[in-house]
């Protein structure tokens, strides 16, 4: 009988899983490379990696952080001191004036460490924070005012055309329905 095709030379890279087998008392893997490794070190190993949506991100990604995270959101929000725990936080009216007419309604924990973010999108660094409210429920709170303003007027997802004046006056309605 003849044989056809490739004739692997390692038999350790025809695997396609890793081996596991116990040896002097721990537990060892048997990679597909043929190099055998202490299962305690691929655990280091694997705890020195970032994995966002079950892929792995490379540690020259700018944003690596290690660990496993639904998304990038969460791997760098995560590190925030309570910010999934609490709810407390402020809602806030931003302005640009290149949009005059525009006004943008957010939520966070800290409304001017929020601006700071926007300013890193502007090369003239002009957003202002016009009102900030603080709220027991900043996600609730940040939706019923979005929900209340979109009737009022046109909107693209958290951005409003809408004078800040009425705006204002809107929120602190909503706001203070509670």
């Amino acid at each position: 009988m003849e044989i056809t095709g490739q004739v692997p030379t390692n038999p350790f890279k025809a695997r396609k899983k890793n081996t596991y087998f116990f040896k002097d008392g721990e537990w060892w893997i048997m990679h597909n490379d043929g190099v055998g490794r202490r299962a305690v070190t691929r655990k280091k190993i694997n705890d020195n990696r970032m994995y966002v949506n079950g892929k792995y991100i490379s540690k020259s990604h700018p944003l690596f952080k290690a660990g496993k995270y639904k998304s990038f959101e969460e791997a760098a929000f995560s590190s925030l001191e309570n910010f999934n725990t609490k709810p407390e936080g402020e809602v806030y009216v931003i302005t640009n004036p290149a949009w005059p007419e525009w006004i943008k309604v957010g939520m966070a924990v800290d409304s001017s460490d929020r601006l700071k973010n926007y300013q890193t999108c502007s090369p003239f660094r002009d957003y202002n924070i016009l009102y900030s409210y603080k709220v027991k429920d900043r996600r609730a709170e940040e939706n019923k005012v979005h929900e209340r303003l979109a009737k009022e007027c046109n909107n693209i997802n958290e951005w409003f055309k809408l004078k800040p004046a009425v705006a204002n006056d809107l929120i602190l309605e909503v706001i203070h329905e509670d």
